[in-house]
């Protein structure tokens, strides 16, 4: 099973990180081991100072493809979930700097907290709603319709370089609004109005 991120896919959120748009989807891997089940909480790591959220839709692959054409690649996800991207800001931005892979800011152990439940695409509307709320408060509020590369594009990209399989999951971009989180903060995450996923920072 493999993680798969994509980043900078809103507009307005490459824009709050002063990063360029894309021309394709970029995208990076998370291990399994950055998995984070069952709303458990999530234990600051000491090797950083700024950690943000990121919230973002979530596709569970269900069948093994490779080189998968675009006008076919939404028969590849069948359910959607809502997970958060952790991200060690600090060390982010001294790998970008030194123009070095930033995998030790995104991929570190339970980076990655996901729903325990996926709800079926065709319950779904075609502009998918979901929020953030840290503390009781809307922190960010996204459509998917506002994604710079669609679920489809996302899937026929990513398959060229990599063969999707069944149970890979891929985390397909955070909307504006992300922030740092500090001990007692609490994140929920809602997909069209229904509670999803909740963490607390330890």
């Amino acid at each position: 099973m493999k993680i798969i991120c994509i980043g900078r896919n809103y507009v307005e959120h490459a824009k709050e990180l002063n990063s360029p748009l894309p021309e394709k989807p970029v995208f990076f891997l998370k291990p399994e081991t950055a998995l984070l089940f069952n709303n458990r909480p999530f234990q600051l790591p000491s090797f950083t100072s700024d950690l943000h959220y990121e919230t973002e839709l979530v596709m569970l692959i269900w069948k093994k493809g490779k080189n998968i054409p675009e006008d076919k690649a939404a028969d590849y996800f069948r359910h959607i979930g809502l997970g958060f991207d952790f991200t060690a800001r600090d060390l982010q931005q001294k790998c970008k700097e030194k123009g070095l892979p930033w995998e030790i800011s995104k991929a570190f152990d339970h980076s990655a907290p996901i729903s325990g439940t996926f709800i079926a695409k065709d319950k779904l509307p075609g502009n998918i709603h979901f929020l953030l709320k840290k503390n009781g408060q809307v922190v960010q509020d996204g459509h998917s319709a506002d994604m710079i590369f669609s679920f489809s594009r996302i899937i026929s990209y990513v398959s060229d370089f990599i063969t999707l399989e069944r149970g890979d999951l891929i985390f397909t971009g955070t909307p504006a609004g992300v922030g740092p989180v500090k001990p007692g903060d609490k994140l929920e995450g809602f997909l069209e109005g229904k509670k999803m996923l909740t963490c607390s920072i330890k």
